[in-house]
């Protein structure tokens, strides 16, 4: 997914793994001074500072590794770059059938994409906008000109112009979006591109369930 990791080991032993670099260099101390504060049951805390340079919200579950030298390694989990390439395949498809980008993302990224201009967006982390979506749980369909488009990612070019967008909900947890899109002003979505998001993303979330 083209993610950039980075890890700073503290003389304790614990090590952090994340896609999110920008701020850390700041909370390192804090960062190797809190981790050791673990409570009778052995849970250790992340400070909510540091959570948020990371971008890791409340309730995101963490997978955690060990190594042979005594390194914890916590990764963020993501359900659905679980699918990956299924979730590939099913972009590929449907956008064979509509002729249109289509995105499907995970609450941070885009884990799969294909049609025209894939490459702008394969990869690449969601804008606030898109992350505010998700957590809405929100289906809409919208042009360019109207309030709610938004951007897909954060170094969306602005050159989509109308948008389909439904979350995936899991288990009763918003894990992602089907977003299908188009660059031709002059075929706006409908309701038909809609459904298809829609059916798109309830289709994806029961196959998390299985």
């Amino acid at each position: 997914m083209g993610q950039l990791y980075f890890g700073y080991e503290c003389s304790f032993g614990i090590f952090w793994k994340s896609s999110v670099y920008a701020g850390f260099q700041k909370f390192k101390k804090m960062f190797c001074e809190d981790l050791t504060q673990s409570d009778d049951l052995g849970r250790v805390v992340v400070p909510k500072e540091i959570r948020r340079t990371l971008r890791i919200r409340e309730g995101d579950p963490l997978e955690i590794f060990t190594d042979r030298q005594g390194e914890i390694i916590l990764k963020k989990y993501s359900p659905i770059g679980e699918l990956s390439q299924f979730a590939g395949q099913y972009a590929e498809s449907l956008s064979q059938t509509t002729g249109n980008l289509v995105c499907i993302t995970d609450r941070d990224h885009v884990v799969a994409v294909a049609g025209s201009g894939k490459k702008e967006f394969d990869g690449k982390p969601l804008s606030k906008q898109m992350e505010g979506i998700i957590e809405n749980r929100e289906d809409f369909v919208a042009n360019k000109e109207d309030e709610g488009f938004v951007k897909i990612t954060l170094d969306d070019t602005g050159e989509l112009c109308s948008q389909a967008v439904a979350t995936i909900i899991c288990q009763g947890d918003a894990i992602g979006a089907v977003v299908i899109s188009d660059k031709n002003e002059k075929h706006p979505m409908g309701d038909t591109e809609h459904k298809l998001a829609v059916t798109a993303a309830g289709f994806l979330g029961r196959q998390m369930e299985q």
